[in-house]
């Protein structure tokens, strides 16, 4: 079966890094689309950054600038998200999910994506 099994989370202090795994089992990543979505307590999910594998992004405007770095490594069928100078609004649960064999650009709408990992809590404090 397909599926998404993601792990990093944990807690850090302001301005400190964090990186998210994602390990995909059942298909491969080399021919999806990949991203990570958000979501706060009391705050609707939100799409973080996104991938095309062939030089298309997709980046929520907060997390751009080199902030977040979104990438991948085929031969482990794994793609990760790198967090950079978090701050105290990072907190919350972070989901991996990959795109249907169809999507061909990347997006923020959910309906096109699918398996989805389990969520990551990451927390910073201030």
């Amino acid at each position: 079966q397909m599926q998404l099994v993601e792990s990093g989370g944990g807690t850090v202090q302001s301005g400190e890094s964090l990186r998210l795994s994602c390990v995909a089992s059942g298909f491969t990543l080399d021919d999806r689309i990949v991203a990570w979505f958000r979501q706060a307590p009391g705050k609707a999910r939100e799409g973080v950054s996104c991938n095309d594998g062939h030089g298309d992004y997709l980046q929520l405007e907060s997390t751009a600038a080199g902030r977040f770095t979104i990438f991948r490594d085929n031969a482990k069928n794994t793609f990760y998200l790198e967090m950079n100078s978090l701050r105290p609004e990072d907190t919350g649960t972070y989901f991996c999910a990959t795109g249907g064999a169809s999507l061909r650009v990347c997006t923020f709408s959910e309906m096109y994506f699918g398996p989805w990992g389990q969520g990551a809590q990451v927390t910073v404090s201030s």
